[in-house]
């Protein structure tokens, strides 16, 4: 059995406002695989972009040297093509031209069948006002939380 793999970038949600999400399948090599299954990845600094052909790519992905590989290993930071289906690829393209919205990753996952999966995220950018709003909704879910376990005991 092998163990779950479930890398987050979990600033996005504080970045941006999620608007639709999608998963994507992603072209890896040999090593590139081995290193994410042992869960040494980074999606938090990474970005999606079209190329002039249409395709999406992550740009920007950390997946570690794989520490077994040989002369061939893969380069750490790099970009790697995103597989989506093509009326999916049209909506996003659309989407990012015309009212100026970004693609994110959200999460990077091992399905079932043993393939790597990236939830990619069309989203809007926050302001520094709602980003305030999101802190101050946290604190006070905190400190209700708080009040309840006290009230309990």
């Amino acid at each position: 059995m092998q163990k779950k793999v479930n890398i987050q970038n979990k600033r996005a949600r504080f970045e941006f406002e999620i608007i639709d999400q999608y998963t994507a399948g992603i072209v890896l090599t040999g090593t590139e695989i081995k290193s994410i299954r042992n869960s040494q990845a980074s999606i938090s600094e990474c970005f999606c972009e079209f190329n002039e052909r249409g395709e999406l790519f992550v740009v920007n992905m950390y997946v570690e040297i794989y520490a077994f590989g040989s002369r061939f290993n893969h380069t750490p930071r790099g970009s790697r093509k995103l597989l989506l289906q093509k009326r999916e690829l049209k909506k996003l393209s659309r989407e990012v031209q015309n009212v100026g919205l970004t693609i994110v990753p959200l999460r990077l996952f091992i399905n079932d069948k043993g393939f790597a999966k990236l939830v990619i995220a069309l989203a809007k950018g926050k302001k520094l006002y709602d980003k305030r709003e999101t802190i101050k909704d946290r604190d006070n879910q905190r400190n209700l939380d708080r009040i309840k376990k006290d009230y309990r005991k």
